[in-house]
Protein backbone atom coordinates (compact mmCIF):
# COMPACT_ATOMS: atom_id res chain seq x y z
CA UNK A 1 0.00 0.00 0.00
CA UNK A 2 1.31 3.40 -0.96
CA UNK A 3 0.66 6.12 1.60
CA UNK A 4 1.91 9.58 2.37
CA UNK A 5 2.99 12.63 0.41
CA UNK A 6 6.50 13.42 -0.79
CA UNK A 7 7.75 16.70 -2.22
CA UNK A 8 10.05 15.88 -5.12
CA UNK A 9 12.00 17.63 -7.86
CA UNK A 10 11.90 16.83 -11.56
CA UNK A 11 15.33 17.09 -13.14
CA UNK A 12 15.89 18.88 -16.46
CA UNK A 13 15.15 15.62 -18.34
CA UNK A 14 11.76 15.21 -16.62
CA UNK A 15 12.82 12.48 -14.21
CA UNK A 16 11.96 12.15 -10.55
CA UNK A 17 13.55 9.98 -7.93
CA UNK A 18 11.02 7.63 -6.33
CA UNK A 19 11.28 7.92 -2.54
CA UNK A 20 13.25 5.03 -1.08
CA UNK A 21 10.32 3.94 1.10
CA UNK A 22 8.40 3.07 -2.09
CA UNK A 23 11.19 1.73 -4.31
CA UNK A 24 11.48 -1.74 -2.79
CA UNK A 25 7.70 -2.22 -2.84
CA UNK A 26 7.57 -1.23 -6.51
CA UNK A 27 10.43 -3.58 -7.41
CA UNK A 28 8.74 -6.41 -5.52
CA UNK A 29 5.24 -5.70 -6.84
CA UNK A 30 5.99 -4.99 -10.49
CA UNK A 31 9.73 -5.14 -11.13
CA UNK A 32 9.70 -1.34 -11.41
CA UNK A 33 7.33 -1.45 -14.42
CA UNK A 34 4.76 1.32 -14.11
CA UNK A 35 2.07 3.04 -16.15
CA UNK A 36 1.53 6.79 -15.91
CA UNK A 37 -1.66 8.35 -17.19
CA UNK A 38 -3.74 11.53 -16.98
CA UNK A 39 -6.48 12.16 -14.43
CA UNK A 40 -9.43 14.52 -14.87
CA UNK A 41 -8.15 16.60 -11.92
CA UNK A 42 -5.07 17.58 -13.98
CA UNK A 43 -2.73 15.37 -12.02
CA UNK A 44 -1.08 12.16 -13.15
CA UNK A 45 -1.86 8.67 -11.94
CA UNK A 46 1.07 6.30 -11.47
CA UNK A 47 0.16 2.61 -11.33
CA UNK A 48 2.28 -0.50 -10.86
CA UNK A 49 1.77 -2.38 -14.15
CA UNK A 50 -0.33 -5.24 -12.63
CA UNK A 51 -2.71 -2.71 -11.02
CA UNK A 52 -3.02 -0.78 -14.29
CA UNK A 53 -3.81 -3.93 -16.28
CA UNK A 54 -6.85 -4.53 -14.04
CA UNK A 55 -8.05 -0.94 -14.62
CA UNK A 56 -7.55 -1.11 -18.38
CA UNK A 57 -9.32 -4.45 -18.59
CA UNK A 58 -12.34 -2.95 -16.79
CA UNK A 59 -12.30 0.11 -19.08
CA UNK A 60 -12.09 -2.10 -22.17
CA UNK A 61 -15.22 -4.02 -21.10
CA UNK A 62 -17.39 -0.89 -20.77
CA UNK A 63 -19.46 -0.03 -23.84
CA UNK A 64 -18.27 3.24 -25.31
CA UNK A 65 -21.65 4.21 -26.75
CA UNK A 66 -21.91 6.83 -24.00
CA UNK A 67 -19.81 9.95 -24.70
CA UNK A 68 -18.75 10.16 -21.03
CA UNK A 69 -17.31 6.64 -21.18
CA UNK A 70 -15.46 7.44 -24.41
CA UNK A 71 -14.00 10.56 -22.82
CA UNK A 72 -12.82 8.60 -19.78
CA UNK A 73 -11.30 5.89 -22.00
CA UNK A 74 -9.60 8.49 -24.18
CA UNK A 75 -8.09 10.23 -21.20
CA UNK A 76 -6.98 7.20 -19.19
CA UNK A 77 -5.94 4.84 -21.99
CA UNK A 78 -4.96 7.49 -24.53
CA UNK A 79 -2.49 9.21 -22.21
CA UNK A 80 -1.16 5.97 -20.66
CA UNK A 81 2.60 5.57 -20.95
CA UNK A 82 4.54 2.47 -19.91
CA UNK A 83 7.69 3.33 -18.03
CA UNK A 84 10.26 1.64 -15.84
CA UNK A 85 12.27 2.81 -12.87
CA UNK A 86 15.93 2.96 -13.76
CA UNK A 87 18.70 1.55 -11.57
CA UNK A 88 18.83 4.84 -9.63
CA UNK A 89 15.10 4.63 -8.80
CA UNK A 90 14.14 7.38 -11.26
CA UNK A 91 10.99 7.63 -13.37
CA UNK A 92 10.86 9.54 -16.64
CA UNK A 93 7.69 11.59 -17.06
CA UNK A 94 6.92 12.16 -20.75
CA UNK A 95 6.74 15.75 -22.02
CA UNK A 96 3.07 15.27 -22.98
CA UNK A 97 2.15 14.18 -19.46
CA UNK A 98 4.24 16.96 -17.88
CA UNK A 99 2.39 19.48 -20.04
CA UNK A 100 -1.04 17.99 -19.27
CA UNK A 101 -0.48 18.15 -15.49
CA UNK A 102 1.38 21.49 -15.69
CA UNK A 103 4.33 19.94 -13.87
CA UNK A 104 7.16 22.27 -13.05
CA UNK A 105 10.33 21.32 -11.25
CA UNK A 106 8.54 20.89 -7.91
CA UNK A 107 6.03 18.03 -7.68
CA UNK A 108 4.06 16.20 -5.01
CA UNK A 109 3.86 12.40 -5.09
CA UNK A 110 0.76 11.34 -3.17
CA UNK A 111 0.22 7.72 -2.15
CA UNK A 112 -3.31 6.48 -2.82
CA UNK A 113 -3.19 2.85 -1.76
CA UNK A 114 -2.63 0.92 -4.99
CA UNK A 115 -1.39 3.91 -6.99
CA UNK A 116 0.18 7.35 -6.70
CA UNK A 117 -1.00 10.76 -7.82
CA UNK A 118 1.63 13.14 -9.17
CA UNK A 119 0.78 16.84 -8.81
CA UNK A 120 2.25 20.19 -9.63
CA UNK A 121 3.41 21.11 -6.09
CA UNK A 122 1.74 24.54 -6.12
CA UNK A 123 -1.59 23.11 -7.32
CA UNK A 124 -1.39 20.40 -4.65
CA UNK A 125 -0.63 22.91 -1.90
CA UNK A 126 -3.54 25.13 -3.01
CA UNK A 127 -5.89 22.17 -3.19
CA UNK A 128 -4.98 21.10 0.35
CA UNK A 129 -5.76 24.59 1.67
CA UNK A 130 -9.45 24.21 0.79
CA UNK A 131 -11.85 21.79 2.49
CA UNK A 132 -13.04 20.33 -0.83
CA UNK A 133 -15.06 17.14 -0.49
CA UNK A 134 -14.39 17.01 3.24
CA UNK A 135 -16.80 19.87 4.00
CA UNK A 136 -19.77 18.60 6.08
CA UNK A 137 -22.29 19.59 3.39
CA UNK A 138 -20.16 18.17 0.61
CA UNK A 139 -19.81 14.53 1.60
CA UNK A 140 -20.91 12.03 -1.03
CA UNK A 141 -23.50 9.40 -0.08
CA UNK A 142 -20.80 6.69 -0.11
CA UNK A 143 -19.22 8.33 2.96
CA UNK A 144 -22.37 8.47 5.09
CA UNK A 145 -21.65 6.70 8.34
CA UNK A 146 -17.91 6.57 7.64
CA UNK A 147 -15.77 7.61 10.56
CA UNK A 148 -12.05 7.98 11.10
Amino acid sequence: MFRGTSSLTLDNKGRLIVPSRHRDALIERCGGHLVITADADRCLLVYPLPEWEVIQEKLDRISNLDARVRELQRRLIGFAVDTEMDSAGRLLISPELRKYAELGSKVALVGQGKKFELWNQELWDNRMQTPGGLAPDGLPAELEGFSL
